[in-house]
């Protein structure tokens, strides 16, 4: 399944980063047209990455079949925050592996990257491989069971 509605969100350290991908996912070599839906930062200037992440948060949680994107300069403090969330499944990922297995063992529904730690064209590849690839589920979906009984 390819998802095709995605949420996108960065601080101001990502947000050099997030207009890459998001002209990147919305250009004509494209096979799959993705509706983006930009929740911010729209400049430079400094924000807080946890209302960022609140704001992803809730979109996922009203439909969840969308997927998200985050980014701060490392990727770390978004992915915590937004993993405060029970619904929730955000993955920090620094290359494509892990984002394959993201999705395919964890069926995160949210990938983190570093807008400071990437280059825009592995940041897009890593994208690319997450909104492609589907979960396993089988033994997979018991663990992920067990995460979701937590609190």
């Amino acid at each position: 399944m390819l998802y095709k509605r995605i949420i996108i969100g960065s601080d101001h350290a990502g947000f050099s980063l997030k207009k890459y991908l998001i002209n990147k996912l919305n250009s004509k070599e494209q096979i799959v047209k993705y509706d983006i839906k930009d929740i911010g930062c729209y400049d430079e200037n400094r924000v807080d990455y946890p209302n960022i992440a609140q704001n992803l948060c809730g979109i996922l949680k009203q439909q969840p079949d969308e997927m998200g994107i985050l980014i701060c300069g490392t990727g770390i403090g978004i992915s915590i925050a937004a993993n405060r969330f029970k619904h929730i499944r955000c993955a920090l990922c620094y290359d494509s592996e892990m984002a394959e297995m993201s999705r395919k063992h964890n069926n995160a529904n949210c990938i983190a990257l570093g807008g400071r730690k990437l280059e825009n064209e592995e940041a897009f590849k890593i994208v690319e491989k997450f909104l492609k690839t589907d979960f396993e589920g089988g033994r997979h979906q018991l663990r992920i069971g067990k995460i979701n009984d937590f609190n």
